[in-house]
């Protein structure tokens, strides 16, 4: 089976094609741009990549742009567009009602234009994706995956607020969490790893990137996780200020700040990039500090504190832990940012072998010291194979059906 996978932003749309169920990936590109001056497409094909200017005034004509580059006789990947039998979308929120990826209907269209409320950056333009792949590819099943629908197991006790619970009942107030995918993928190739059953596992994953997510995980299953009703809660991130004391925003309200002030300050001009005053790019700011820039040292070292905090509650919540896994960009290539997260974590019998955390950039595998009573492993995400499977499997068992 030919399975499409895209990632649909406000003004991008990420794809890759696979071969299924062998996950062979045949294209992957990115149209940038759409519906800005300069729309333009990058396609990669095994070893060829191409790059060129392209007319994308909005999602339909984004995608017309990936289909017509798919089939090109010779940078494409297929024949003809009828050859892609399911599409896999991710969707940023899916609410309480998605604990799983499905098949998209009318109604699933409805409730993730009804969840927009929720994630008003993401779900507007993940829904223009889908729609214009119905569109384009009518015969297509089109499935949904959910970056919420692996943390809905977690409690109550964990995913409520301490507000009044009137703001639950009438606006579904709580913890929801985001990177879903990637934490699932990370869990399940982890049991992979040791050779466990994917419900038999207690770890600590770490999607470190420019948004950041840490969750607690006991057999297998979300129970906690750093980000909450929104991407903005959690730990430090590239432009996010995560968590904070809300009476600060009080504060600057009195001192003139308007909310759309506030709402541009806590997630474009805060965390990496507002304590360095330089970059939100960890590769960056790794660099400043080596050359002695007090205040790139400074956000580091907030990073490192705030994520090890996280780990430190998340093990004692759990009540059992034998494995702390990276991902993301900063957990899967920043070394020195790993060994400063772990440093001081020997309290939960961590220990981090210097040696192959050099060794494991772009990589898979542990990075503890033998006899590290909790394990430390570097595993690179893929959500897009994670989405590619689920399409797979719903679009076949829709066959069998």
């Amino acid at each position: 089976m030919i399975v499409l996978v895209i990632n649909a932003g406000s003004s991008s749309i990420k794809y890759q094609l696979y071969r299924m169920p062998e996950g062979q990936v045949l294209a992957r590109g990115i149209v940038e741009r759409i519906g800005e001056p300069g729309p333009r497409l990058d396609h990669v094909r095994g070893e060829r990549r191409h790059t060129a200017e392209v007319q994308a005034a909005d999602h339909p004509q984004g995608l017309k742009v990936i289909l017509d580059i798919l089939v090109h006789p010779e940078l494409g990947a297929i024949r003809d567009p009828s050859e892609i039998e399911a599409v896999g979308h991710r969707v940023v929120h899916g609410g309480e009602e998605f604990t799983g990826s499905v098949l998209v209907t009318d109604a699933v269209l409805r409730s993730i234009e009804k969840f927009a409320d929720l994630a008003p950056l993401h779900n507007p333009p993940n829904l223009a994706g889908i729609r214009a792949a119905r569109e384009r590819l009518p015969r297509a099943r089109q499935v949904a995956c959910f970056d919420t629908a692996f943390h809905t197991t977690i409690p109550p006790v964990a995913h409520l607020y301490g507000l009044p619970y009137e703001l639950y009942e009438k606006y579904r107030v709580r913890r929801y969490g985001f990177h879903g995918t990637s934490h699932r993928y990370v869990a399940r190739r982890y049991a992979q790893l040791v050779g466990k059953d994917k419900y038999a596992v207690d770890l600590v994953t770490c999607h470190l990137g420019n948004g950041c997510s840490i969750t607690a995980v006991r057999r297998g299953r979300s129970v906690d996780t750093s980000m909450g009703l929104t991407p903005l809660e959690g730990v430090v991130m590239g432009t996010r200020s995560g968590d904070f004391d809300p009476a600060i925003l009080f504060y600057l309200a009195e001192k003139g700040y308007g909310l759309r002030d506030l709402h541009t300050m806590c997630n474009k001009r805060s965390g990496l990039l507002g304590i360095s005053g330089k970059s939100n790019d960890m590769r960056n700011l790794s660099e400043l500090a080596a050359r002695g820039d007090a205040r790139a040292r400074l956000a580091i070292d907030i990073f490192c504190y705030r994520v090890r905090k996280y780990i430190g509650a998340y093990a004692a919540a759990l009540g059992s832990l034998e494995a702390v896994v990276f991902t993301g960009g900063i957990g899967e290539n920043a070394v020195e940012v790993r060994a400063g997260i772990c440093a001081g974590l020997e309290v939960l019998g961590i220990r981090l072998d210097p040696e192959r955390n050099r060794g494991m950039v772009r990589r898979e595998g542990p990075i503890h010291a033998d006899g590290s009573r909790v394990g430390v492993y570097v595993i690179p995400t893929d959500e897009e194979a994670a989405i590619a499977r689920d399409t797979y499997e719903l679009a076949r068992a829709g066959e069998v059906s």
